[in-house]
């Protein structure tokens, strides 16, 4: 009992090791920047030192009560504190060397993926329905709370559903797979049901607020596009609908780059209309254009194969050749592929 003791206090230390590597905004107080100042960076959703170093001056005078003295004094102290000039490539090597890998449940996806998902970046995952996209975001918000040396990332997971297809009795499933205890399982998953776009925009907030209180691995947005396809219709919103996209994607990849969490959305496949879709064997193409695709690192793509059994290929990445490979969807989740 004292042993397990022992070890829930060293994981409770560590926890907060990690929560404290992100500088809080509080920090700013010891550059002179008023308390009330500080509530309204945190009140409009810049829990972090990082979080403001990392964006356009525009968007911090955007904030009622910031004029662009205080601003320029904001944006001067935050620089100061977060390194943001040039490092060498070995610098940024070390600092990759320290980023996980999520396994998926399958050794020949993870063999696929370099080792599993990738903390740090956004994994964007298409297809169309009944592919399997579903099935891997309840497979990660498990296996991202195991050891690392079960390639976990020994981190919570936070999940936003946007067409109300989260099932925690899968995840129950699937822990049950890794001796893990159901209910502890469930409560390491933060859920939330996304009704729109501007509430999933909102929702982002707050889950940056819940990263700097508690140690995430994992954010799962399923599906990244679905409600942009229902707010925005016709060619008269494209702009706008792009526009709310670009800055949905751009907030998630800050969040990955603050907090060092694997980012993982889904996405929808639509027909493709122009003359050559009917000669081309990949006629579906991902929702979002250009958008979407210059803002997830990893993007793979998923259709089915025979029975239980379906093909992941490597569609765009910085680093892995473009390749496919099989899995299948069991009761406990993700594994290998079955034989038929």
């Amino acid at each position: 009992m004292e042993h397990a003791q022992h070890e829930h206090q060293e994981a409770s230390q560590v926890e907060e090791e990690e929560v404290a590597s992100h500088l809080l905004t509080e920090k700013l107080a010891e550059a002179g920047i008023q308390a009330a100042d500080i509530q309204k960076l945190k009140d409009a959703g810049y829990y972090t030192v990082e979080s403001i170093a990392f964006t356009p001056k525009k968007n911090i005078l955007l904030i009622k009560g910031i004029s662009e003295a205080k601003a320029d004094k904001i944006l001067s102290e935050a620089s100061r504190l977060v390194p943001m000039g040039f490092t060498t490539a070995s610098e940024f090597h070390e600092r990759r060397s320290g980023m996980l890998q999520i396994t998926t449940g399958s050794a020949e996806l993870d063999k696929l993926l370099g080792g599993g998902i990738e903390t740090g970046g956004i994994t964007e995952l298409f297809g169309e329905f009944r592919t399997g996209k579903s099935q891997i975001c309840h497979m990660l918000a498990v296996t991202c709370q195991l050891p690392t040396a079960m390639n976990g990332a020994e981190g919570k997971c936070l999940y936003i559903d946007t067409e109300g297809t989260f099932r925690p009795e899968r995840l129950l499933a699937i822990a049950e797979r890794y001796n893990l205890d159901g209910q502890e399982v469930l409560e390491n998953v933060a859920y939330a049901r996304a009704y729109n776009t501007d509430h999933q925009m909102t929702l982002l907030v707050q889950a940056a607020g819940m990263m700097t209180e508690s140690r995430f691995a994992l954010l799962i947005v399923d599906s990244a596009t679905s409600l942009y396809r229902t707010d925005f219709s016709g060619r008269g919103e494209l702009s706008a609908r792009q526009m709310h996209m670009a800055r949905f994607l751009r907030n998630l990849q800050r969040l990955a780059d603050e907090f060092g969490v694997a980012v993982v959305i889904t996405n929808q496949v639509v027909a493709q209309v122009d003359g050559m879709s009917m000669f081309s064997a990949d006629s579906k193409k991902p929702i979002g254009g250009n958008i979407m695709a210059h803002s997830s690192t990893t993007r793979l793509s998923l259709r089915k194969a025979r029975g239980e059994n379906r093909v992941c290929k490597v569609y765009d990445s910085p680093c892995l050749p473009e390749s496919e490979a099989q899995f299948s969807i069991g009761a406990h989740g993700i594994a290998d592929p079955t034989e038929n």
